[in-house]
């Protein structure tokens, strides 16, 4: 029996035996093996945590925002052009329009240069990276060498036959399992990504007049009237209006033409039916927004001149007892905030039995219009300044300086799913942004800052029509 123990070792080992003075036996083990490397594996690891932290996420997305961003922009410059050329008079008219052009090229040449940049680091980036790959795949071969007992590959053997074993497993015994689809919306752009801009900045006709009003474009316009643009001004205390403003383009509306002018609701100002807080929306020829004095949504119909409404849930706080906030200031009378996208008009509100938080609900286009279904939030309304929905999402912002709205926050009505951290900042012009709609015939954010008309545009991430937000 001794004999099979000490063979092997004297395979491994050579034995010296020393002479002592005592009783006690001492014997000095010589390997040999060659003794492994370490600090070269240590090297090699650090080297490919380097590649990792440099090759980041953040660094490959920047690219695609670049990309993403000029092949949205350049259609819409071959669209403005065209209009340029189908409406230019020679005159005030065509000078806008040029000037707006000029303003885009300038735009796109910023973002083709910053994309020529990129490129480059990019370049550079993935031409160290390989050589630095490559000089790790050869540190790592020159170190298996030291596996004699060739036990890193029996382990990649044993994987593979491991991975062969569950295939034929999931193959012969159960059917294969089909991919999982996708549970979300169908949305026309994609995810919402970024938003560029302003692209448009004007006081219209009424420089430095009417702080608090709304503008934008009919997200479902009747025929004929597609390029046309909207704009509803609290004439009254920054609190009523009883009319709506009609533009036939947006140079219409920038130089101040009202044609076909103004649509009135009532002739006097205020009284019931009319116009109360800016956020009110115009959708299918039908301008929504909060009744005077009552705690719901008016619509009226710009064609019919009629006015029908719809009463939302008992304890809907209005009259400014649930407006927007930021910690220096409340905008009064936006206790409701009517907002559209590609599926229709939605109304934002709270209740008293909701303690403030958000409610956001469908309104259904029938006649008279209907609450549909509503969502509850877990976020405070008074710590939102604005709200906005696209593709069925609802995005709200909040104050972070007097040049800058940060979108924080957005709920997901497919899913029910809620971001705190959005993080998409918006350039002011002025201090507050007193209304923000979305436009899905354009991609346009439209915000109405201290009598100014302002517009953003709205970046997606191509992808799959269906997809989850």
């Amino acid at each position: 029996m001794k004999m099979y123990v000490i063979l092997p070792l004297w395979a491994l080992f050579t034995v010296t035996q020393q002479k002592v003075p005592s009783d006690n036996c001492h014997c000095e083990l010589i390997s040999s093996e060659k003794p492994f490397p370490y600090d070269r594996l240590k090297k090699a690891q650090a080297s490919a945590l380097s590649c990792s932290n440099t090759i980041i996420s953040q660094k490959t997305s920047a690219l695609d925002s670049l990309l993403l961003g000029l092949n949205r922009r350049l259609p819409q410059l071959e669209h403005d052009v065209a209009m340029l050329e189908k409406e230019d008079d020679r005159t005030l008219y065509g000078a806008l329009s040029l000037h707006i052009i000029e303003n885009e090229l300038t735009e796109i040449q910023q973002m083709i240069d910053t994309l020529n940049s990129t490129t480059t680091e990019s370049k550079h980036l993935s031409e160290n990276m390989a050589q630095q790959l490559e000089n790790i795949k050869e540190e790592m071969d020159e170190l298996e060498k030291f596996d004699t007992m060739q036990v890193v590959k029996r382990q990649q053997a044993n994987q593979r036959l491991k991975r062969d074993l569950d295939q034929c497993r999931n193959n012969g015994v159960h059917p294969p399992i089909p991919p999982t689809q996708p549970t979300g919306r169908t949305c026309p752009h994609g995810r919402f990504l970024n938003i560029t801009g302003p692209r448009v900045q004007t006081a219209g006709e009424y420089a430095g007049s009417y702080k608090y009003g709304a503008w934008g474009r009919d997200p479902k316009p009747e025929p004929g009237k597609e390029s046309w643009h909207w704009r509803v001004m609290l004439t009254s205390s920054n609190r009523y209006a009883h009319y709506v403003r009609l533009y036939s383009s947006l140079s219409s509306l920038i130089v101040g033409i009202s044609v076909p002018g103004n649509v009135q609701i009532h002739p006097s100002n205020p009284t019931t039916n009319t116009i109360q807080g800016p956020n009110v929306v115009l959708y299918a020829g039908a301008l929504y927004y909060n009744c005077y004095n009552k705690d719901a949504v008016c619509r009226f119909n710009l064609t019919s001149k009629s006015v029908t409404s719809l009463d939302l849930p008992k304890g809907t706080r209005y009259n400014s007892k649930g407006d927007f906030c930021h910690l220096e200031e409340c905008y009064p009378y936006t206790d409701l905030d009517l907002a559209t996208d590609e599926s229709g008009v939605w109304v934002v509100y709270t209740t008293t039995q909701d303690f403030g938080n958000l409610l956001l609900s469908k309104v259904e286009e029938s006649e008279p219009p209907k609450l549909g279904k509503t969502w509850r939030t877990s976020v405070y309304k008074r710590s939102v300044t604005n709200t906005f929905m696209a593709c069925g999402v609802l995005y709200a912002t909040r104050y972070v300086n007097k040049n800058m709205e940060e979108i924080f926050y957005s709920f997901d009505t497919m899913t029910g799913k809620e971001n705190f951290n959005v993080g998409i900042f918006i350039n002011k012009v002025s201090s507050d942004m007193l209304s923000l709609n979305y436009s899905p015939v354009d991609q346009m954010l439209h915000a109405y800052c201290d009598a100014q008309m302002v517009s953003y545009k709205v970046l997606f991430e191509l992808m799959d029509s269906n997809f989850p937000y």
